[in-house]
């Protein structure tokens, strides 16, 4: 964790970042191990909790579990300590996470400025859709729902998803007046109605939750914050985290092998996987600081392709190593260019 730690606070040297935009979430690592335990899907597996840091692309902190552990088990312990491997240079921290970090012990700890080095933490956070929160998203007026847009080609279109402030105050901090105020904001997406297959019996449940509003059914999502943005803004941003920390989980478990744990003892396992971090940390740096711009994007089979697996000769002569490359090859230049660059960062920064 240590060693982690150092090579986030050399990225950051290179790099600097004032702001940490850290989204929590936990990854299931299938396995047959017959000493792992079963998940909440029926299969055996580990579930590691991760913190992903968005402007810098990499893990400050990863938290090895057994497979049936929740995702928001000590989800505050973690985030805590997670956020003592920030490095200098980081004066604001702002968290997303899915519904599992719905907890509103930690909600009050980023809202009433709890962490005597940041202060208050800015939040988004898939909140519960319960039946209190149904009763409030019905109570909005038609008028108030406002369309959600992406950008195709240059041009604004409806993504046919809508979002609405919602007046909504959960009984868990309904107690006290002097006690966090938070805003609430819902999405709908109306649905299709299915045809049923003759011979086949329709779904009955649903992936996600849904209701009813005048005369429609609609797919419902909930979102909990304490940031005075734009609301079609803050949805777009809360989005992100479905993007990059989710392909960093692919990413772990397939490129970096962390998927592939050597063997049934726990505490072998969660060392393999904090290696798996460290090279996890260490490409993305090096595809950031090393590399051409292009490259930040590729994954590990590309540049497997491109860099790493090339055809040479090992050559000794005159007390020196010489590898031979294929003359005219497309990556020679880059190959040159990457190691006058990796000889520059021994410099201070």
């Amino acid at each position: 964790v240590e060693v982690n730690k150092d090579l986030i606070a050399f990225s950051q040297t290179r790099n600097p970042q004032s702001t940490a935009t850290l989204d929590t979430d936990a990854t299931l690592v299938e396995t047959s191990k017959k000493e792992a335990l079963f998940c909440y899907q029926g299969e055996k597996a580990y579930q590691p909790l991760n913190i992903w840091w968005a402007e810098q692309g990499l893990i400050p902190y990863s938290e090895f579990r057994d497979g049936n552990v929740p995702a928001g088990y000590q989800l505050l312990r973690v985030f805590k300590e997670g956020l003592q491997y920030l490095p200098e240079g980081v004066v604001k921290v702002r968290w997303r996470s899915d519904t599992a970090g719905y907890q509103h012990d930690i909600l009050e700890y980023c809202e009433m400025a709890k962490n005597e080095r940041f202060g208050r933490i800015e939040f988004a956070v898939g909140c519960d859709v319960t039946q209190e929160f149904k009763k409030a998203v019905a109570e909005v007026e038609e008028a108030e729902w406002k369309p959600i847009y992406k950008i195709v080609n240059g041009q604004r279109e409806k993504t046919g998803s809508e979002w609405a402030e919602v007046c909504f105050v959960p009984n868990a901090i309904s107690h006290s007046k002097k006690g966090p105020a938070y805003r609430y904001l819902a999405t709908r997406e109306a649905m299709e109605e299915q045809i049923g297959l003759p011979g086949i019996e329709p779904q009955l449940e649903l992936p996600f939750p849904t209701m009813h509003l005048k005369g429609k059914k609609y797919k419902v999502f909930g979102i909990v914050t304490n940031m005075d943005w734009d609301g079609e803004e803050l949805i777009h941003w809360y989005h992100k985290r479905c993007g990059k920390s989710e392909e960093a989980h692919a990413v772990m478990k397939e490129d970096l092998a962390g998927g592939k744990l050597p063997c049934g003892d726990f505490g072998a396992n969660a060392a393999w996987w904090g290696i798996m971090i460290l090279a996890l940390n260490l490409n993305a740096t090096m595809k950031k600081l090393v590399l051409e711009e292009s490259w930040g994007s590729k994954r590990m089979k590309a540049i497997r392709f491109s860099l790493i697996n090339l055809p040479g000769r090992v050559i000794e002569h005159s007390r020196r190593l010489l590898i031979r490359v294929t003359k005219g090859h497309p990556s020679f230049d880059l190959l040159v260019e990457a190691r006058r660059k990796i000889a520059m960062l021994a410099a201070p920064a």
